[in-house]
């Protein structure tokens, strides 16, 4: 009998318990609704405050395998006595390193320094300085407000510092690629809005942009992916172009020896019209079989060059385009209802909080003050 009264001790202390904290929350419940009623209307504010923001995305699928050069042209190089045989139009990156590629130094200077078309801008501007020049920025209440009350520390942290001093750059022999500090800062907050995803499953690689501006996001997906896609073309044709240029080098010293051993086949013939010596018949058959030689390699690197002009004429996009990028003309963000009712629930859970967390935090401290 004892261990059940000890066992039914604690649910009537719960019980207790429970009932007590509803009392509270309903004694105290015009302070709660204050508190949710001014995270309502502080969220209400902010969402009418925040601007629309558009995204603009384009979906591309990826070439990961090789495919032999030839095609349509095969037919023809095989009756002109060339064999395409096994080369290839170049190896292909794998998509896991795309985001790298766009991390790529010389890539972020061309996206950030390319000219785009913005409204109520009469002619095309860099977007490095549509982002650093005043003369472009618009007012925003809500970036005034956040930026010297919750991001503060921050600007009082930046006007202790000053301003930075962009690294010189350096002569034209320097080949090293730099950032200047505002390039920096610039590209930062371009890469928190300008993404790229991918879909290991179905296979598939996504651009977006999400701007408040959405032609200008949809220029700038247009050119990330076309960037992507000339990077990627021209690795894939490095291999192919560093063959032709070798074959052509090879091929350029092959003719002139040719050409020369010609010559001189022909300047023996003239002086030696009638051959009655073994030595000049001699001679002549040597000139002859060097001549063949070189005929024969100067034959083989012709073809060969043809090869590697067929290689480089033939290497295919290594991106199809599935979707396009189109003008975003419906807002991705925000959601204000969402944010209204995020709001909200905050406030109650503040107000809540307040009502049985103040009371319990000054029980503690007067217990620690006083422990006897």
């Amino acid at each position: 009998m004892e261990e059940n009264k000890q066992n039914l001790q604690p649910v009537e202390e719960d019980t207790i318990d429970l009932v007590e904290i509803l009392q509270k929350l309903w004694a105290k419940r015009k302070f709660i609704l204050i508190v949710t009623g001014v995270a309502m209307a502080l969220g209400l504010v902010i969402a009418l405050l925040t601007p629309n923001q558009y995204t603009a995305s384009c979906t591309l699928v990826p070439q990961t395998s090789e495919k032999k050069v030839g095609g349509s042209l095969s037919g023809l190089a095989a009756m002109a006595g060339i064999s395409l045989g096994d080369i290839t139009s170049g190896e292909v990156l794998s998509p896991n390193v795309y985001p790298n590629i766009i991390k790529n130094v010389d890539f972020q200077k061309e996206l950030i320094f390319s000219l785009y078309s913005i409204d109520d801008i009469p002619v095309p501007v860099r977007y490095y300085d549509y982002v650093t020049d005043k003369k472009y920025r618009k007012f925003n209440l809500l970036y005034v407000i956040k930026k010297y009350t919750l991001g503060l520390p921050g600007v009082i942290l930046e006007a202790i510092r000053g301003e930075h001093e962009d690294i010189q750059k350096g002569s034209d022999k320097d080949t090293i690629s730099r950032l200047t500090y505002k390039e920096q800062k610039v590209l930062e907050d371009l890469y928190e809005v300008f993404l790229l995803e991918m879909n290991e499953k179905k296979g598939y690689v996504q651009l977006s942009t999400t701007m408040r501006n959405p032609l200008l996001a949809a220029q700038l997906t247009l050119k990330g992916q076309q960037l992507l896609q000339q990077y990627l073309t021209e690795f894939k044709l490095q291999k192919v172009r560093a063959n032709l240029e070798y074959v052509e080098a090879n091929f350029q010293e092959a003719r002139l020896n040719f050409e020369a051993k010609q010559e001189e086949l022909a300047r023996f013939r003239d002086a030696n019209v009638n051959l009655t010596s073994a030595m000049a018949r001699t001679r002549e058959e040597k000139l002859q079989s060097e001549y063949t030689l070189l005929l024969g390699v100067y034959t083989e690197l012709a073809k060969q060059k043809e090869q590697a002009k067929i290689a480089v004429t033939e290497t295919t996009p290594i991106l199809t385009v599935i979707e396009p990028v189109v003008v975003p003309v419906e807002k991705s963000k925000p959601s204000r209802a969402r944010m209204l009712i995020i709001y909200t629930f905050l406030g109650l859970i503040v107000g809540v909080g307040w009502v049985l967390g103040v009371p319990y935090v000054k029980e503690t401290i007067q217990k620690v003050r006083s422990p006897y």
